[in-house]
């Protein structure tokens, strides 16, 4: 037994060990909550495809990213152009949206926000010309019964207090969103 490297219970064993290995990795991989997020992401895709004309099998083709999950569940920061805010302000007020918006979904509708964040979180910014038209995008997604934050300013810095300055929709599905918000310029 000296003269031997491994004897035959050490490779037995080492077989063993490599065996369970690749067993609990391919368990692992067809079983993961990464795949059945994706999977959900998927089948809303196919959904909305089978729903809708061509163009929609063309979005949501356009829709999948690099870690193969739809876009489908977004949020819409929509920001008061009218204001002249500069850049570091149009973030600061655009993250209290966001995070407002998380807050209530968190209580109102977890399953969406959960969904959302499977999906990648995306959030996109557009903009309006005015305050009345802020509110009545605001009231449209109310209408669709939308989860919505606005945001007023303290007035501390650029703006006065109180100005309404960024409106948060979603997060939900981004076919939804759309509804009230798809005519708006980006950012």
């Amino acid at each position: 037994m000296g003269d031997k490297l491994l004897d035959s219970s050490q490779i037995i064993n080492g077989l063993a060990v490599i065996l369970s290995f690749f067993v609990g990795y391919r368990y692992a991989l067809s079983y993961s909550p990464k795949r059945e997020e994706s999977e959900a992401c998927a089948k809303i895709d196919n959904e909305t495809a089978a729903g809708s004309m061509g163009q929609a099998t063309t979005a949501a083709a356009a829709d999948r990213n690099f870690a193969g999950y739809s876009e489908n569940f977004k949020m819409v920061l929509v920001v008061r152009n009218d204001l002249k805010m500069g850049k570091g302000k149009i973030a600061a007020q655009c993250g209290h949206a966001a995070v407002g918006a998380y807050q209530q979904a968190v209580k109102k509708t977890p399953r969406l926000l959960r969904s959302w964040e499977n999906c990648g979180c995306a959030k996109i910014a557009v903009r309006v010309e005015s305050e009345p038209e802020m509110m009545a995008i605001k009231r449209a997604a109310e209408k669709q019964l939308l989860n919505t934050c606005l945001i007023r300013d303290a007035g501390r810095t650029q703006i006065a207090a109180n100005s309404k300055t960024v409106l948060a929709i979603g997060p939900a599905n981004a076919t939804d969103i759309d509804l009230v918000t798809g005519h708006l310029k980006l950012l």
